[in-house]
């Protein structure tokens, strides 16, 4: 069946396209290359069931490209947390705004079948850990709210359009061809200074952080959902990494010892959570289970990142 995926030349939309092109689906890409790379999708572009369209799903009339499809992993977004102490618009327009368009062509071709990928930052500052599905969205961030409202979007075009969506809040996806995040961030600062790490906040921020191709295992899985309408589905491990044993694992593979300095305070900026579990137990009735826990993601992601 034909398969739209927006942001699909992405960190974990190139790792989707993967997985839906090995299964033999036809896949179409749309994407602006703003945080994506072609590079990503290259090994795709001769193959008779992939077709790449560079489009900013923002800005552009991208309607007409979702005929005949049947089905639409939304994966395009602005994933920079801290940009929206900055830009309080930022993710409003590339989030929210560019989430309607895509429910809007989706309306109009008569595509019943979406997967949103979210993000655990919609339960701002949990009091429950593991935190559950079902717990109060009061998110601390302007992307925790744009994602938050992406997913009410979505639920009422289900409601009122007769559609069916699977909502997937991540924890920290790491791995290939990640650009962004702490790992990333370590690395390249490392490289410019060898003899000091700046690490924002006071490094004793604790999170879940999940391998990229366990997390795209996870989103298949929850497919086999029996529910009609909306399903709602956490993605991430049993554990939780430091910000600080990140850098020691990041300085470890590195072979080298800066000297770590912190910026001080609970949250590394405005609308950080410093605390994150999420609990995937309704994925993991479904048969999923991640490959890695979070301190073996991180190692890996550091020594995927250092090989690329």
């Amino acid at each position: 069946m034909k398969i739209i995926v927006t942001g699909g030349a992405g960190f974990i939309g190139s790792h989707v396209v993967d997985k839906l092109i090995a299964e033999k689906q036809e896949v179409v890409v749309l994407d602006n290359l703003s945080a994506g790379y072609e590079e990503f999708i290259k090994p795709h572009l001769d193959k008779e069931n992939f077709c790449f369209h560079k489009i900013d799903i923002l800005h552009d009339d991208i309607s007409r490209l979702f005929a005949g499809a049947a089905e639409v992993w939304h994966l395009a977004a602005n994933p920079e947390v801290r940009l929206g102490a900055e830009d309080t618009r930022v993710h409003l327009d590339q989030n929210v705004l560019a989430t309607y368009n895509v429910l809007e062509a989706m309306r109009t071709n008569d595509v019943k079948r979406m997967l949103f990928t979210s993000t655990s930052t919609v339960y701002g500052d949990a009091d429950i850990l593991p935190t559950p599905e079902g717990y109060p969205t009061i998110p601390i961030s302007l992307y925790g709210a744009s994602k938050l409202a992406c997913e009410a979007l979505i639920a009422a075009y289900c409601h009122t359009f007769d559609m069916q969506a699977w909502l997937y809040r991540f924890a920290n996806v790491i791995g290939r061809r990640s650009s962004h995040g702490v790992i990333y961030d370590f690395i390249n600062k490392i490289r410019d200074n060898p003899a000091e790490l700046e690490i924002l906040g006071d490094g004793k921020q604790t999170k879940s952080y999940i391998y990229v191709s366990d997390c795209v295992k996870a989103m298949f899985a929850g497919l086999d959902a029996k529910e009609e309408g909306v399903s709602i589905f956490n993605i991430g491990t049993d554990e939780m990494t430091s910000v600080r044993r990140i850098a020691e694992i990041v300085c470890e593979e590195m072979q080298t010892t800066p000297e770590l300095r912190f910026t001080g305070g609970a949250r590394g900026w405005k609308g950080d959570v410093p605390v994150m579990l999420l609990d995937a137990t309704k994925l993991k009735k479904l048969g999923w289970k991640e490959g890695f826990d979070s301190e073996e993601a991180v190692r890996k992601a550091t020594k995927d990142l250092l090989a690329e």
